[in-house]
């Protein structure tokens, strides 16, 4: 397990995980693809905001239970608390100050978020 740090762009909102990425997931659903997100799921124990609570906004749809936070001041989307996991966190391995995705071995799981319904279970096999 390594631990990683985060940060939205403007580095108001700063974030670390304790992790090991050996899975990303990629999902094509109306905000990921939107918003770029490739996530990694992690517990509460393994995550912990560092600076920047105050900076954050809340984003929700549909369901409303899947909470979207994005940094107020320059918009980006670090992590979020996922539909099928509501007690767990999904961070946007984009980002990880510290992880590349050009020489990271891990591996990429597409997921159907257009037919959410449909293609849930491939998420609980995480």
């Amino acid at each position: 397990m390594k631990t990683y740090h985060g940060s939205c762009h403007c580095g108001r909102v700063k974030f670390r995980v304790k992790t090991t990425i050996d899975k990303i997931v990629s999902c094509n659903c109306s905000i990921c693809s939107k918003k770029g997100a490739l996530h990694h799921r992690v517990s509460p124990e393994q995550f912990r905001l560092i600076e920047g609570k105050e900076f954050l906004s809340l984003y929700q749809f549909g369901t409303k239970k899947a909470k979207h936070y994005f940094c107020e001041a320059c918009g980006i989307h670090p992590f979020s608390k996922p539909r099928v996991a509501p007690n767990m966190y999904s961070i946007n391995v984009r980002c990880l100050d510290d992880f590349d995705l050009e020489t990271e071995l891990c591996e990429e799981v597409q997921f159907d978020g257009r037919n959410w319904e449909e293609a849930v279970a491939i998420l609980n096999e995480q």
